[in-house]
């Protein structure tokens, strides 16, 4: 696609990261994603990363292309400041097309041994007991049978299930919160809901992957997203037509107003901030994300003194 004939919305991003110790941390190390992915979908314009205090960074593309940033911190510090800017133009396009097209998949799905390979993993699905993954599946092929097995009809079926019978609630979930939990209690936020439909379809043998970046959010009644972190949804590649998101915590398709900022297996392989702390201090994180679509007046932003709500961090402790 050419992007230059395109009709394209172009976004400031400000991503500010505080974080605040009860003492001195001597020595720790940290990996950010936060610059925006350049692909067919948008492009990045500028971006400038500050860190506080001031250290060498090492920037890198991961495994999974993913633009990275990785640095130390060997002396000792009370606070780190870590602030992303960005400018990025986003194409606009049909989210809704290819499931338009006359290409319609329908189950059981069949993967030649060489994208069984490429595809292997976002095709398996969490270790969980075998008695919790046998609830999923048949959970997911209910939706199978009741669209008559058409995969279009049963990824959009699950997609806005998910948004209208699961519950956005901030707080009841960690790192340690698995899929089936969340099928159990139907609450969560975004990284669970996409959690559990990665998990679901991954069962129905379709790849699928976790998308960390941001979505325009002007507090529309019908959004749940919250303006002040990063957003979180899944991409699921479907058979001769490519990887395709789905928003199951807005119950919409991706479009944009959503921008990306990194692809994974899971939340982990994107998450905003990850690193390890070689000192036992006790952490305090802030978040603040501001949203603003140039040429307009109107900006999501707000500051998240709870950032754990729904930014959660990667983060290990060692004590050395």
């Amino acid at each position: 696609m050419d992007k230059g004939s395109s009709t394209t919305r172009q976004w400031l991003l400000r991503h500010e990261t505080r974080y605040t110790y009860d003492r001195p941390v001597q020595r720790s190390t940290h990996r950010v994603h936060l610059r925006p992915v350049d692909d067919w979908q948008q492009t990045v314009r500028r971006y400038k990363l500050t860190i506080a205090p001031h250290v060498p960074v090492i920037d890198f593309e991961d495994v999974f292309g993913n633009w990275a940033t990785r640095f130390e911190i060997a002396e000792p510090y009370t606070e780190l400041r870590i602030l992303a800017e960005s400018e990025v133009e986003r194409v606009v396009t049909d989210p809704f097309a290819f499931a338009k097209l006359p290409i319609r998949p329908a189950f059981p799905l069949v993967w030649m041994p060489w994208e069984q390979r490429m595809l292997a993993p976002y095709l398996e699905p969490a270790e969980l007991p075998d008695a919790q993954l046998r609830e999923l599946y048949h959970y997911a092929m209910a939706f199978v049978e009741g669209n008559n097995r058409d995969l279009m009809e049963t990824l959009l079926a699950l997609n806005l299930t998910l948004f209208r019978e699961y519950q956005f609630t901030p707080g009841v979930t960690t790192f340690a919160t698995t899929a089936y939990d969340v099928f159990l209690s139907r609450k969560g936020v975004c990284q669970d809901f996409s959690n559990l439909f990665i998990c679901l379809a991954r069962l129905l043998g379709i790849p699928a992957r976790y998308v960390c970046g941001y979505v325009y959010n002007r507090k529309r009644e019908q959004d749940r997203t919250r303006p002040d972190a990063s957003h979180g949804w899944v991409q699921l590649y479907i058979q001769n037509i490519g990887w395709k998101g789905f928003d199951p915590t807005n119950g919409t398709l991706p479009d944009a107003e959503h921008i990306h900022v990194g692809y994974g297996r899971h939340y982990v392989d994107t998450a905003p901030t990850s690193g390890t702390l070689y000192t036992p201090a006790a952490e305090r994180m802030e978040v603040a994300v501001e949203i603003a679509e140039m040429g307009r007046h109107e900006t999501a932003a707000v500051t998240n003194p709870d950032a754990a709500v729904t930014e959660r961090e990667e983060k290990d402790y060692a004590t050395r």
